[in-house]
């Protein structure tokens, strides 16, 4: 998958509403990030809360896995998304 800033967000759009439909990790989301279900809605469009949500699933292997597998994407796919997003490249400190 070619990866731009337009499949980074709608990816990350795909990983909110998967997201959105986990009843376990919903609420962990919106209790780390502070987002209210309206703030969900509205900051959708937003492509430094969709990094969020990237930062977010990319923080645990299985819910990588269970995303990708669920919206049929290569595990590497969250990555390489939020690598598009603002604030999301790569760190060299060397």
């Amino acid at each position: 998958m070619s990866m731009n800033r337009e499949s980074a967000e709608t990816l990350a759009l795909r990983a909110l509403g998967w997201l959105a439909a986990q009843e376990d990790l919903i609420g962990v989301f919106m209790g780390a990030s502070g987002a209210s279900a309206e703030d969900l809605r509205v900051q959708a469009r937003d492509p430094e809360f969709l990094g969020a949500v990237l930062d977010f699933i990319t923080m645990d292997d299985n819910w990588v896995v269970a995303f990708c597998e669920a919206e049929g994407l290569d595990y590497t796919a969250p990555m390489a998304a939020r690598q598009m997003l603002p604030g999301g490249a790569q760190v060299h400190w060397t």
